[in-house]
């Protein structure tokens, strides 16, 4: 029998960071997507940070379920920065026309937790 893969799921102060360190599939995402969002309940967290550093490729479906990860996150109060594409994710993302409303994206983790943070402060103006 296979052992399901987890990703981890790490609270740091306000913030949820996911580093995907495995190839997604269409079951994981799925698993992942619930996976955060139980976790923004359980604990409150502003922002996700999601790493995709390792992620070579993105399909529409991964693409979309990014979307839709940012967008349920938001109605439940957090952002969500994505850290780490790879340039042939991007121009993928651009070749299938996925837009990703609501979905920030820094080059990397520092530069995310400045995004948001920032994101943060303007809220609590």
């Amino acid at each position: 029998m296979l052992q399901e893969k987890r990703i981890p799921i790490i609270k740091i102060g306000d913030y949820l960071i996911v580093s995907i360190q495995v190839d997604m599939h269409d079951k994981l995402a799925i698993q992942l997507q619930s996976q955060i969002l139980e976790s923004i309940e359980k604990t409150g967290a502003k922002g996700v940070l999601i790493d995709i550093s390792v992620l070579e490729m993105v399909d529409s479906f991964i693409g979309r379920m990014l979307s839709g990860m940012a967008s349920m996150a938001a109605i439940m109060d957090a952002a969500v920065v994505i850290v780490g594409m790879q340039p042939a994710v991007a121009i993928t993302l651009v070749e299938l026309g996925l837009e990703m409303p609501g979905v920030d994206t820094a080059l990397n983790m520092e530069k995310g937790i400045e995004m948001l943070n920032r994101r943060i402060r303007q809220i609590n103006e």
